[in-house]
């Protein structure tokens, strides 16, 4: 078999690029990603944090995930927007459509990022270096926006590739390559290697990924449990992780999202999961259906995947009632590993109504939650779906106002 060639394509500052590109075909003349400007935050109230700056910004240590207050402290002069996550979501939909055009073996692993596998593509598109580039020049040409692509035999290193030099480049990682190209860097630079690791395994002596990679393996799980074992395994670039796309399920209803930061908590995990649910709940209505099953889907920040599913009381198509499940499943599943995708699916589709089984203590109105979902489906069919909101969303963003 040929060795896998595997492409992983990262957009160069993602948000702050699609809203350059999207201003300037409508008609600005100031290229914000020339300019210390950065996305992020509620800039009246300067709440919030930095979504993503440009290079400029970048100079006066402007980081990402920073509070917009103290981004601000550090350059006045920073430009800053709100963000859209409806464009980002069409220029990430038009970035993976020109992907698409290389392979259908393509995983997205954030908006902004995504796996090729490449493998037995050589006739149609050359050498791999040259595959990339026309990739790369593509992106740019048809898009407007740049982007980093790293090569390699595995998920891992290709990632760690695109990592390297910014902006629009090209880089190869393979095995051969690691000794002078990867273990040199500082083991804060290795991926999944967090703050709490790092500082750990700096004071045992090691500081470079090369000092990681040569270590006992023994010894590094001691030290770090099985994340110390990951991280000894990534070192010394061991992966054998499959590009895997995503399909979408023919005998349910789903809805899922990548996510262009590591989602690192109960509560935004949760928000994002009650929009999920509202877009496949409000279909479900939508075509009179109800569902028995669903199902949470995860995507975590060091390439593994896992999903949890459960059977509801009762077939239902009631928002509040999928979303409990939702949370319980969530709860159950989640261990704390950082997210970057999140995705809800229901199964067990049903047209039939065979009736509601009560429960003893139950008091549910479930009458009153049909009719709410159907006002608020009303609602957003004439208005579009972020016309109204839900209390509990609604209460989340006005405690977030007050903070």
């Amino acid at each position: 078999m040929p060795e896998r060639v595997i492409f992983h394509i990262d957009v160069n500052s993602a948000f702050l690029s699609w809203e350059a590109v999207d201003r300037l075909r409508h008609g600005e003349t100031v290229d914000l990603r020339l300019i210390p400007s950065a996305v992020g935050g509620d800039i009246e109230s300067r709440h919030g944090v930095i979504l993503a700056k440009s290079i400029p910004a970048k100079k006066y240590k402007v980081t990402t995930g920073e509070p917009v207050v103290d981004a601000l402290k550090k350059c006045p002069n920073l430009v800053l927007v709100k963000p859209r996550h409806g464009l980002y979501q069409e220029m990430s939909a038009a970035f993976i459509r020109i992907l698409n055009q290389y392979t259908d073996r393509i995983e997205q692993f954030s908006v902004d990022e995504a796996f090729m596998d490449m493998t037995g593509t050589g006739r149609l598109f050359g050498a791999p270096v040259e595959a990339a580039n026309r990739i790369k020049d593509q992106i740019k040409k048809e898009l407007g926006f740049t982007v980093n692509v790293g090569i390699s035999s595995c998920k891992l290193l290709a990632k760690m590739a695109s990592d390297f030099e910014k902006p629009d480049k090209v880089h190869t990682l393979f095995p051969e390559e690691m000794e002078k190209k990867m273990w040199p860097l500082p083991v804060g630079d290795l991926f999944f290697a967090g703050k709490a690791a790092t500082k750990r395994l700096n004071e045992i002596g090691i500081r470079t990924i090369g000092d990681l990679a040569n270590a006992d393996r023994d010894m590094i799980t001691r030290v770090l449990k099985k994340q110390g074992d990951v991280l000894w395994r990534y070192a010394n670039g061991l992966d054998d992780s499959k590009v895997e796309p995503i399909r979408p399920d023919a005998k349910g209803y789903s809805n899922s999202t990548t996510i262009s930061f590591d989602v690192t908590d109960a509560k935004t995990a949760k928000e994002i999961l009650r929009d999920l649910t509202d877009h496949v709940c409000q279909r479900l209505r939508r075509d009179d259906v109800k569902v028995e099953s669903v199902s949470v889907q995860f995507r975590f920040n060091n390439l593994t995947r896992a999903s949890h599913q459960g059977a509801l009381p009762t077939a239902t198509n009631i928002t509040q009632e999928i979303y409990a499940m939702v949370c319980k499943l969530f709860d159950e599943k989640w261990d704390g590993t950082p997210i970057r995708l999140l995705g809800v699916a229901t199964t067990k589709v049903s047209k039939e109504d065979c009736g509601r089984q009560m429960k003893l203590f139950d008091d549910t109105d479930y009458e009153k939650l049909e009719r709410l979902d159907k006002a608020m489906d009303s609602i957003r069919n004439r208005f579009g779906f972020n016309a109204v909101m839900r209390a509990s969303a609604m209460g989340e963003e006005e405690t977030e106002r007050k903070k």
